[in-house]
């Protein structure tokens, strides 16, 4: 096979670090933490921080230290100062849970877009 029609070979990726917590073990985290995390709420809309689409990521380490970033509604949200705290003071109530960071981020920007089916339905935005 001459170099023009040899098929090139695929670039190697490199490959996530398995995790040292066994896969059902975090799978019972991770519903544990849906749950208190659906136990906050923003105070002007009735519906919780998860279904809102406000979490954008929750990392849990080896050590089962969790790590949330999440956003507001809007940047000048009044409870911007203490939200943050909620979700902290929610999760850390998890036995597991070894320690909780909260980071709110702004980017990208929340839309409603973001929000679940049942937000919607809750918010009647269909």
């Amino acid at each position: 096979m001459d170099a023009q029609t040899q098929t090139p070979e695929p670039m190697p990726t490199p490959e996530q670090p398995a995790s040292a917590i066994p896969q059902s073990e975090l799978d019972a985290l991770t519903d544990k933490l849906i749950e208190k995390l659906k136990s906050v709420y923003d105070p002007e809309i009735p519906v919780d921080i998860y279904e809102l689409g406000l979490i954008y990521k929750v990392d849990v380490s080896d050590e089962k230290a969790v790590a949330i970033d999440m956003t507001l509604t809007a940047p000048g949200c009044p409870v911007a100062g203490e939200m943050p705290d909620w979700v902290r003071d929610a999760v850390i109530t998890i036995p597991e849970v070894t320690s909780c960071t909260v980071n709110l981020v702004f980017e990208p920007p929340w839309d409603p877009s973001l929000m679940s089916d049942e937000a919607k339905l809750e918010l009647n935005m269909f």
